[in-house]
């Protein structure tokens, strides 16, 4: 194993006191870092608070900013962070106006953001991403994976909560823009999990796992690697089937990269995932392309879709300003 680390045991404490270094200006450190808030917390409206194991980076401290989450807790590396830092969490930034928890689909964020909820002594909702067209249940969940579409609902529900709106209309638009996403990933190479100090799973030079989950769970199935237009076809081909998107339907595309794939491919996989949109009659109206919600140093990507009509597409556009997404501020 090679990384830039000094002790496995102290590579999150570390990474979080560089990242609010280096981001003084959007992000705070809780107290024995177990979260990360914005620096300046916006009094009068619903907080956002998001979390879940290291090692997807930026996802979820990166979105921690204007127009996005109030603040992230952090687990160790593909561990679920605790009841007790999403309560803290919760109480260091709620300012009367309640608490969302978005959660992704995998059963320790879950069990977890809901024993804080029940803890809370402040109003509070959740919604639940579960994007992953992939499988039905896998290692980590009941139910289909929360993956990249968490970003997606984050930045548009954080638009909706700078301007404003209230716990049950913030519910309501977190739940329709999970209703109206679906992702799917390949990955081209395992990953290593510090503590582990071996590749995830072993995987041949000549081959692929379609479909994998984000902390390198097996996906549908273990195949010869293709071609990228092969492999954007098949992703893309099981999304609009999932949405039953209809021509004419405008959409967002993201194209996210799991941490070892350069933006040379990603951009490749921009193209061959809009042939497939144009041959369905599908308009990509928005465009993100990096690697956002990743998987350590695996190399592969997702593709994720989002049916959007024009209040989507507005909240999507709303000015942002974290350490990860910045426009329009």
């Amino acid at each position: 194993m090679k990384k830039l680390i000094n002790h496995v045991d102290h590579v999150l404490t570390e990474s979080l006191s560089g990242f609010a270094t280096a981001h003084a200006d959007i992000v705070a450190l809780g107290a024995g870092h177990q979260f990360v808030r914005r620096a300046a917390i916006k009094r009068g409206k619903v907080a956002l608070i998001s979390g879940g194991g290291s090692g997807h980076e930026p996802l979820h401290a990166g979105f921690v900013g204007h127009g996005m989450l109030d603040a992230a807790c952090p687990g160790q590396v593909f561990t679920s962070p605790t009841p007790d830092q999403m309560l803290a969490a919760a109480e260091a930034v709620e300012s009367g106006a309640g608490v969302l928890f978005i959660v992704k689909n995998y059963s320790g964020d879950m069990m977890n953001f809901q024993m804080a909820a029940e803890m809370l002594a402040r109003d509070n909702a959740s919604v639940v991403v579960n994007d992953d067209v992939a499988v039905e249940n896998s290692t980590y969940t009941t139910g289909r994976r929360g993956v990249a579409g968490t970003l997606i609902v984050e930045k548009i529900v954080g638009a909706a909560a700078e301007r404003g709106d209230n716990l049950a209309a913030l519910k309501a638009i977190g739940d329709a823009v999970n209703s109206a996403t679906a992702s799917m990933g390949v990955a081209l190479t395992s990953c290593t999990v510090p503590a582990a100090g071996t590749p995830t799973f072993q995987i041949g030079a000549d081959e692929m796992e379609m479909g994998v989950g984000i902390h390198g769970e097996p996906g549908r199935r273990r195949v010869k690697l293709a071609s990228a237009d092969e492999i954007a076809a098949e992703m893309t081909g099981a999304i609009l089937k999932d949405l039953s998107l209809k021509s004419g339907q405008e959409v967002i595309l993201l194209v996210n990269g799991f941490g070892g794939t350069p933006l040379l491919e990603q951009y490749l996989m921009v193209h061959a995932a809009h042939k497939v949109l144009d041959g369905a009659g599908v308009k990509v109206a928005r465009h993100l392309t990096g690697s956002y919600v990743t998987s350590l140093e695996m190399a592969g990507c997702s593709i994720t879709v989002t049916a959007a009509d024009a209040a989507t597409l507005a909240l999507w556009d709303a000015p942002v300003h974290t350490a990860a997404l910045r426009w329009g501020a």
